[in-house]
């Protein structure tokens, strides 16, 4: 398998981060809604798609 070292790179910093917050979902998840709220920069929420096939009443 062909290795990139850009992926390689973003592996090697999600392995560090996740390792600095004790691979602790939770924590990482708070860390990215305060970093979020910080950044100055506006987020895009997107309404749910509806879905394109409609289910078949039985």
């Amino acid at each position: 398998m062909l290795q990139d070292p850009i992926v390689e790179e973003i592996h090697r910093i999600r392995e560090e981060y996740a390792k600095r917050l004790g691979y602790d979902l939770h924590k990482i998840c708070e860390e990215m809604r305060q970093r979020q709220a910080q950044a100055d920069r506006k987020a895009v929420i997107r309404m749910p798609r509806k879905p394109r096939i409609q289910p078949q009443a039985a």
